[in-house]
């Protein structure tokens, strides 16, 4: 696992923001200071932070697998030339950590969302009771190497995470050390909470006993961990699609979810749902519901912001398992 040196602090000289929902845009050419972020969630939550107060390159286009994404030179070049690098960090970008690796070798500060929240390891999100606190731990309490990386299912540690990257920006960016900026970067902490929340109430229509999740691969571990739903089983037993399922482990997961009486298996948006159709049909009587998983959506979709995307996922989760 990669340990970050302590981020210094970057002169800079006002910052001019521009959303991005995928790919690289923008570029800081004329001398303003840069943040690139390596996937369009974490890229939405940099933009709500600093609102037009700064410049945010998205790596990865929507709705691409981050499991699998790799850059090209440009992008490369994007992430070692930023002032600032934010990712979700766990082994989360697989295809870019040896780009990260040699931007940081090359001096940039690398932001890293798993470090500052509890975390789970694979198979922890079934049905815990002992939630984590909203508040998070220190990256420095706990090791992450295998934990699951996914803490961006769960909008109570996102909120968290949003609170370190405001200190960060801050202090990566001495201009934007303003009460004008910690006052928007308030308020957009406060709007994850109030998500959170939000989610809650969505899904209160689901009963206990049917808070049971099937999913295309280990992804939701931390929404299950919050609000109090049980991971059944995954179609690829794994926080990574770049794994593959046996056909003796989808018999034994169909008839787990047969068993079980699971009415939906819930397949990535970003990845192939080949398989969770393979044993949607080998149950019968199955839905196979698409989830905003790892990307967001395109415009319109109603998962085109990292609030939209999590609220949108609550109510197709709700819609599927809901008597």
């Amino acid at each position: 696992m990669r340990r970050h040196p302590q981020l210094a602090a970057t002169a800079a000289a006002g910052l001019l923001a521009t959303a991005c929902s995928g790919g690289i845009t923008g570029g800081g050419g004329d001398g303003t200071p840069v943040v690139a972020a390596t996937t369009t969630v974490m890229g939405d939550v940099v933009t709500n932070l600093a609102g037009d107060l700064a410049e945010v390159v998205v790596i990865m286009p929507g709705n691409a697998d981050p499991h699998e994404f790799q850059p090209s030179a440009r992008q490369a070049a994007a992430l070692r030339d930023a002032d600032l690098v934010v990712a979700n960090g766990g082994g989360f970008e697989e295809g870019l950590e040896d780009a990260l690796d040699s931007a940081e070798d090359d001096g940039a500060a690398v932001f890293e969302a798993v470090d500052h929240v509890a975390l789970l390891e694979p198979g922890d999100g079934a049905g815990a009771d002992d939630h984590a606190d909203e508040d998070g731990g220190d990256g420095d309490d706990h090791g992450h190497e295998g934990a699951d990386p996914h803490v961006f299912t769960d909008p109570a540690r996102m909120a968290t995470v949003a609170e370190a990257l405001a200190d960060v920006l801050a202090e990566q960016v001495p201009a934007l050390d303003t009460d004008a900026f910690r006052d928007r970067a308030a308020a957009y902490v406060d709007e994850l909470r109030t998500l959170d929340a939000e989610v809650e109430g969505i899904l209160a229509a689901v009963p206990a006993e049917r808070r049971k999740l099937v999913t295309n691969h280990e992804v939701f571990a931390y929404f299950a961990d919050r609000y109090d739903f049980e991971v059944v089983g995954a179609v690829i037993p794994s926080t990574t699609t770049q794994a593959a399922a046996s056909a003796a482990q989808v018999d034994d997961l169909a008839r787990l979810v047969a068993a079980e009486g699971v009415p939906a298996v819930f397949a990535d948006t970003s990845s192939a749902d080949d398989l969770a159709a393979t044993l949607a049909a080998e149950v019968g009587d199955v839905a196979v519901v698409e989830l905003f998983s790892e990307s967001l959506g395109d415009e319109g979709s109603g998962a085109d912001t990292y609030a939209g995307m999590v609220r949108t996922n609550a109510t197709r989760i709700t819609e599927a398992l809901a008597p």
